[in-house]
């Protein structure tokens, strides 16, 4: 069954059209990602601006023409953080359902969750010992945790946390200043260490780390120019390395960023608030390294949008 899924995001708007097997084989087609910065401002408004829709819908004008071009079976878009906020959210995914004809819909902070640890965990085979594995989805607008053992889930939870709030509520100069690094990072780690209770903090063995900031880390830590998600994906970072790639970014301008090897220049203005709120979800669950994953709650729309049409 082909599946085409749009994930409107806070910070970015992004696309996968994917042939999804009756055994939940997913071979992708056609995967895309743009900043389209939908949140800008919704923490302090509360309302989603009239530019920042404008650059989402001109990038739906593309998404939906590669849909149809691809024959798609089945189509789904998940609306996040920056919509479930929003006064005006829920006329905004009316929109985007009515004007492009996709099953839109604004998916709760725990239904994200779900689906991210889906589609992070769905080709991962169980290691024997192991134990429960965390995956980490950092976006523009909140941080999902879920803890969780083969495919059962066993605590999850969606924290006001994202990149593009804690940058405008944080960073206010360029560079910004050390003061305000170690507010955000403060904030980050009391809201998951409130969050996420002490036993299932304990509990976590290994964690996966899914979307643009992680992705990101692994690109600038392997200097891809261009990027390769194939060798993105399985990358392994340290806390280390974390902390050094923190302290890096955080001494440069936004416009220095751009010109940094492995990361795409859009998330420049976003990517010191991303690495500290990694570096603080490892160090919540004491962890000393993370696996970058490719495949996060795109994959886990696309299987799960296929079983609800599989007839049976």
């Amino acid at each position: 069954m082909r599946i085409g899924v749009v994930d409107i995001g806070t910070n970015s708007t992004r696309l996968l059209i994917a042939d999804v097997g009756a055994e939940g084989a997913v071979a992708e087609l056609d995967r895309r990602t743009r900043v389209t910065r939908l949140g800008d401002g919704v923490d302090a408004s509360g309302a989603l601006a009239e530019a920042s829709m404008a650059r989402v819908f001109a990038t739906l004008d593309a998404y939906a023409a590669a849909i149809a071009a691809a024959g798609c079976d089945a189509t789904t878009a998940v609306l996040t953080s920056a919509v479930r906020d929003a006064a005006n959210g829920a006329q905004f995914t009316a929109t985007v359902r009515d004007r492009y004809g996709l099953d839109a819909r604004t998916i709760t902070g725990e239904e994200e969750a779900a689906l991210t640890y889906r589609g992070a965990t769905s080709e991962r085979a169980d290691r024997p010992g192991a134990g429960p594995l965390l995956v980490i989805d950092i976006g523009g607008g909140s941080t999902e945790l879920v803890v969780g053992s083969g495919s059962d889930v066993r605590f999850h939870v969606s924290t006001q946390v994202g990149v593009v709030r804690a940058s405008e509520r944080h960073l206010h100069h360029d560079p910004p200043l050390p003061a305000e690094l170690a507010a955000l990072r403060a904030e980050a780690g009391a809201t998951f260490a409130a969050a996420v209770p002490a036993e299932a903090r304990a509990s976590v063995a290994v964690g996966i780390a899914v979307a643009g900031t992680a992705t990101s880390c692994a690109s600038i830590d392997l200097a891809l120019e261009p990027y390769d998600p194939a060798r993105v994906h399985g990358h392994r970072l340290a806390l280390a390395t974390l902390e050094a790639l923190l302290e890096r970014l955080a001494a440069m301008t936004v416009e220095a960023r751009r010109a940094v090897v492995g990361l795409h220049p859009d998330r420049a203005p976003t990517i010191v608030a991303g690495v500290g709120i990694l570096v603080e979800s490892l160090r919540a669950f004491g962890l000393e390294a993370v696996e970058v994953s490719e495949h996060d709650i795109l994959r886990g729309a696309a299987l799960a949008c296929a079983a609800e049409r599989r007839p049976g």
